[in-house]
């Protein structure tokens, strides 16, 4: 069953926060990435899939005991925690390659075929982009959140 929400601690830290993820395969990816980057906290939507969907499990290979997962409203927890600044990863944001060091803040990753959701984005503190040097359209949301904090993580 989801973890309901117990206010985890965000000062001083990187977290990240997934709005309507769909996939197991990329809900396990986004766990293993959020414990390879030592990430603590995982936020998710409440229509995200469920952290303990057998295919989750699978994919997230362990790291699933080593990050704390919350599932509520997106808005209402932004709202609550307006402190934090919000990053949410868009197709047009400002260039992670470029932007100023994060040192805390919540990722804020979208639903793998709409992205973000508007009334989330206009939370956001910053919108951040990956920059596109090929043709593909997009890139798969679990991808996008391992170059983000390894971009993150490395300054």
């Amino acid at each position: 069953k989801k973890k309901p929400l117990e206010a985890p601690d965000l000062a001083g830290k990187i977290s990240l926060m997934l709005d309507y993820l769909q996939d197991p395969g990329n809900m396990g990816t986004m766990i293993r990435i959020a414990d390879w980057f030592d990430i603590e906290n995982i936020i998710c939507s409440e229509n995200c899939v469920d952290c303990y969907n057998h295919k989750v499990v699978q994919s997230a290979m362990g790291s699933l005991a080593r990050v704390n997962i919350f599932y509520t409203d997106l808005i209402s927890f932004i709202n609550a925690n307006k402190k934090i600044r919000v990053y949410a990863a868009t197709l047009s944001g400002s260039n992670i390659f470029k932007f100023p060091k994060i040192e805390e803040g919540i990722i804020l990753i979208g639903n793998e075929a709409n992205g973000v959701r508007e009334d989330l984005l206009q939370l956001a503190s910053y919108e951040l982009t990956i920059p596109r040097y090929g043709h593909a359209e997009s890139l798969n949301a679990a991808v996008a959140a391992g170059i983000i904090l390894s971009q993150v993580k490395a300054l």
